[in-house]
């Protein structure tokens, strides 16, 4: 018999076991990085505390694993209420997102990961919601059709994306708050395994905890996850404690390379290059040879490696960087173009 409650998730589940939750912050003063972000969020909540009333509706956008999940879960936290959280692609109608609006309390926080992925008419529902903190339920059909509004209390919503691009401006421009979460700097990286360790009880040599940083793409979900494989290795080979050599040698046998590319960021950076003469190639082109989704490619593999500048975004599609060929060992072509000033989000 189908469920037919409100669609909101586990995110115990969706983010890992219970041991990586237990590593979440719990305030703001305990958050590694995103300074800048944390620093304003905190004047945010300052100022409905003051008000009295709840925080704005915020939305965070940026690559996954940055934190977006653990900021919502820390404004509840500061907010003193507690959070509920769903996900865009569990929103099929918009009897969906009535069902959990209703059910909320004033003040509470609402977080709908995915967000872009809204269906268009569950996101026309979600206008009035966040602005006048109504919606309004059309029953029967035909002639007999009536529309009943409901009022709803007044609470936080927490959008999550990775892809602001498809937000349409209708709904950003309902959100009070938006921020764009950076990739970590190795330091900061290096703090959270530092924590992290101590909370799982581990011991960590210095250079060990430098080189995880270095290799965890500027993510600290990654960084936790290579931890926890770097410590199977070192468990099961009895040793007590991480050191920079079991480090190297644990992500060698995970197929982690040099500046933390895997093996299908390589695979997608030698396609580019040897089976497309360095590009341009679109992501479409991309997702057949790989047989992945073009979600995947775009918002897990390309981000870093845009960021270290191993690939470019054109017009026509991506291409790979003097600095891509030279990560592979190849030589550089005499005639590759430099590589554009400014990212395009077109070339699909």
């Amino acid at each position: 018999m189908p469920d037919d409650g409100p669609r909101m998730m586990n995110l115990s589940a969706l983010r890992g076991d219970s041991e990586f939750n237990s590593l979440r912050p719990q305030r703001f003063a305990d958050f590694a990085g995103q300074k800048q972000v944390v620093d304003n969020l905190s004047v945010m909540i300052d100022a409905a505390r003051i008000r009295q009333e709840p925080v704005e509706h915020i939305l965070f956008s940026g690559p996954p694993g940055l934190g977006k999940t653990t900021l919502a879960h820390l404004i509840a936290n500061e907010m003193q209420t507690t959070l509920v959280a769903s996900s865009g692609p569990l929103m099929d109608k918009p009897g969906d997102l009535v069902a959990i609006l209703s059910s909320l309390s004033t003040g509470q926080v609402f977080f709908l990961d995915e967000i872009h992925r809204l269906p268009r008419t569950v996101e026309e529902t979600l206008y009035s919601a966040m602005e006048d903190f109504k919606v309004d339920i059309v029953t029967g059909s035909g002639p007999g059709a009536r529309t009943i509004t409901l009022p709803l209390e007044r609470f936080t919503l927490v959008g999550a994306t990775t892809r602001s691009g498809m937000l349409s401006a209708p709904l950003r421009d309902r959100f009070g708050g938006q921020f764009h979460l950076e990739f970590y700097t190795p330091e900061e990286l290096a703090t959270i395994i530092s924590r992290a360790t101590a909370g799982m009880e581990l011991e960590i040599d210095d250079k060990a905890r430098l080189f995880l940083a270095a290799h965890s793409r500027g993510t600290p979900r990654i960084a936790l996850r290579l931890l926890r494989r770097v410590r199977d290795f070192v468990q099961v080979s009895g040793e007590v404690r991480i050191t920079e050599q079991s480090a190297r040698d644990a992500l060698e046998r995970i197929g982690i390379g040099a500046l933390g590319l895997d093996r299908m960021d390589r695979e997608i950076l030698a396609a580019i290059i040897q089976r497309f003469s360095g590009g341009p190639v679109g992501l479409e082109t991309l997702s057949a040879v790989f047989h992945e989704e073009k979600d995947v490619l775009a918002e897990v593999h390309e981000p870093y490696m845009l960021k270290l500048g191993l690939l470019a975004r054109t017009p026509r599609g991506r291409v790979a960087t003097a600095r891509a060929y030279e990560y592979l060992g190849l030589a550089v072509p005499k005639d590759l173009p430099a590589a554009p000033l400014f990212d395009d989000e077109s070339g699909d």
